[in-house]
């Protein structure tokens, strides 16, 4: 049964957030805009568009990235207040113990990871597709992809020398199929290779096709052949952010089938999938040392409770930075490089909360 005291502060915490949540989010807005209005302009981005597509979007997407620092941050703030104002001074002496303090706060730091839990795998993917799309219409430069070389599934191997999205061609395609018995099967090359947007099926331009194996040895050249593939150019040339407008079992398979291409993105793309999980949680780690770290009252003010928090943000932000990048870069687990930092802030966390405790 929630008491008079617990919607105090329930208000308190859900009113600051949001506060700051939305003045940030303004901030970020408007920092955005002033980098990328030339590039609207000039590509006559629609308005709609913009308000709509983009930004809309981008606050759903940004806002919910850093909600647990700006969550952190929040608590901090108004709990060094009240300490400040002298208020908890007196809830504590009034024989309620700092765990029964602390419990309104966990009553909303589960409210609103579970409201990130579930925007990170249903709704932020959704939203990222719109954003994304019309970044790479309106913002983003032209992709290049040069000296490719994958495996797909089928035992095919392909090899292709360049690729532009400004003319969607690929220049020197080649494919080869191998058996069972590691022999080679088939091999088609081509001029040129395009495929046609959202299908399997792909143009090649002077093309010359061989069927190995004796005595049924054939070869067919052409100008131009139509066929399928089991695969599309969006699998070819992607950006590093394509992870994040897929749904968690798209992202799934996706990540299956770049381990069967032999892909290095494969941690990146992991990274990405772990972290919709282990960032809500942090939720937690953060809100019970915002309380710890604020809770007292400081002979510097509310500035110092601040200053403190802020330094906690940046090491906690740092540990994550140091963690993917050795998962990056020298083989570290990604699941293990994602929950690290909340592993670590956890343990911190619980021995601010029993010093707070006295």
């Amino acid at each position: 049964m929630l008491k008079i005291l617990d919607w105090y502060i329930i208000r308190k915490f859900l009113s600051t957030f949001f506060f700051m949540l939305g003045v940030i989010m303004l901030l970020a807005m408007v920092f955005d805009l002033s980098e990328r209005l030339s590039e609207f302009i000039e590509n006559d981005a629609p308005l709609s568009g913009i308000i709509m597509d983009y930004y809309v979007n981008f606050i759903v997407y940004y806002g919910n990235l850093f909600s647990p620092m700006i969550i952190f941050v929040s608590v901090i703030w108004f709990t060094a207040k009240m300490a400040q104002d002298a208020e908890v001074i007196p809830i504590l002496n009034s024989g309620r113990t700092f765990e029964r303090f602390l419990r309104p706060y966990m009553i909303v730091a589960t409210l609103l990871m579970i409201m990130a839990m579930f925007f990170n795998h249903f709704v932020i993917p959704v939203s990222n597709k719109s954003r994304l799309d019309f970044e790479e219409k309106y913002y983003r430069d032209a992709m290049y992809v040069n000296d490719y070389h994958a495996e797909y599934p089928g035992n095919q191997v392909v090899y292709f020398s360049s690729y532009s999205s400004e003319e969607n061609i690929i220049n020197d395609f080649v494919l080869e199929k191998w058996g069972n018995d590691k022999k080679l099967e088939y091999i088609i090359k081509a001029r040129t290779a395009s495929n046609e947007a959202g299908g399997n099926k792909w143009i090649l331009k002077d093309f010359y096709e061989r069927r190995v194996g004796y005595p049924n040895d054939k070869i067919n050249e052409g100008r131009r052949k139509d066929t399928v593939f089991n695969f599309k150019i969006d699998e070819m040339a992607q950006r590093d952010n394509v992870a994040e407008a897929m749904t968690y079992g798209e992202l799934k398979q996706f990540i299956e089938r770049e381990k069967l291409k032999g892909s290095g993105n494969v941690p990146m793309y992991e990274i990405e999938l772990y972290k919709r999980t282990s960032l809500p949680f942090a939720t937690y780690v953060l809100t019970v040392i915002g309380v710890s770290v604020s809770s007292r009252k400081r002979r510097g003010g509310i500035g110092i409770n601040i200053a403190l928090g802020l330094m906690i943000i940046f090491i906690y932000i740092f540990a994550m930075q140091v963690t993917t990048v050795a998962a990056l870069k020298v083989g570290f687990s990604p699941p293990i490089a994602v929950w690290v930092p909340n592993i670590i802030f956890g343990v911190i966390a619980y021995v601010m909360y029993r010093f707070a405790q006295k």
